[in-house]
């Protein structure tokens, strides 16, 4: 039985003040929550102000990015041991946003993985084809080789460590959602990879989430599909009472 996940992405956005005031809400909202995990990836700037008021709740906190290396002259990153300090027990690692804007290849996301898992941290490995690369049927070779290169040197212990994201680039912010038998799809897809590369009994293990304009009025939809163990929520992580709704979509 693999628990469900509910991860909010809040990006960009929430300075000190507003991340305290959400997560305040946040925190009464699904306090009372049973049988899937929450996890908040706030900005790094409010991660230490964000801990001390999850700290006897059901909510984990993760950071949306990570280094490789733990110290060292590399101005403006920060290593998963500084992220640890911090109260993160997560990371998100790989995002579309990252690759796109950030150049991130996908040797630098399995350095990146590599350096988080033998940390400590728990990685949310996201992966996810372009409008693009889907429309000239290119789907499950990127999604084959995104996995292969970022889970490359990882041994199968590590996979306990290791969450996988299928994020479809143009589902992105956009409003547009893949429907339930194309998310599922490629879900059973990814799950086949991991079997591929490791066994059965690690690829029924791993959690693999779904993300892509995730709402409160589709996330049922979804999460009701045989291989999608949760989600990875951008915009609607923003409001409490939004992502309290996806949190709680079995109520």
């Amino acid at each position: 039985m693999r628990t469900p996940i509910i991860a909010g992405n809040w990006k960009l956005f929430k300075k000190s003040g507003e991340a305290v005031e959400l997560v305040s809400q946040l925190t009464h909202l699904v306090r009372d929550t049973k049988g899937v995990e929450i996890i908040i990836a706030p900005v790094f700037t409010v991660l230490s102000t964000v801990k001390p008021l999850i700290a006897n709740s059901n909510i984990k906190l993760a950071a949306q990015n990570c280094f490789w290396e733990e110290e060292g002259a590399f101005t403006g990153e920060i290593s998963p041991g500084m992220l640890m300090d911090a109260g993160c027990t997560h990371v998100i690692i790989g995002h579309s946003e990252r690759r796109q804007y950030f150049g991130e290849t996908d040797d630098k996301v399995n350095r990146k993985i590599k350096a988080a898992i033998s940390s400590g941290l728990t990685v949310l490995f996201c992966i996810g084809e372009t409008l693009a690369e889907r429309e000239a049927n290119c789907t499950f070779n990127v999604l084959r080789t995104q996995i292969e290169q970022g889970l490359s040197e990882l041994a199968k212990s590590d996979l306990a460590k290791a969450v996988i994201a299928y994020e479809p680039v143009w589902a992105i912010g956009t409003g547009k959602t893949a429907t339930d038998d194309q998310a599922q799809e490629a879900h059973a897809f990814i799950r086949g990879v991991v079997a591929d590369l490791y066994d059965h009994t690690s690829a029924e293990s791993i959690r693999i989430l779904y993300g892509g304009s995730v709402k409160p009025e589709n996330v049922k939809e979804l999460m009701a599909q045989p291989d999608i163990d949760g989600a990875l929520v951008g915009g609607a992580s923003l409001k409490a009472d939004s992502f309290a709704a996806i949190v709680n979509y079995l109520v």
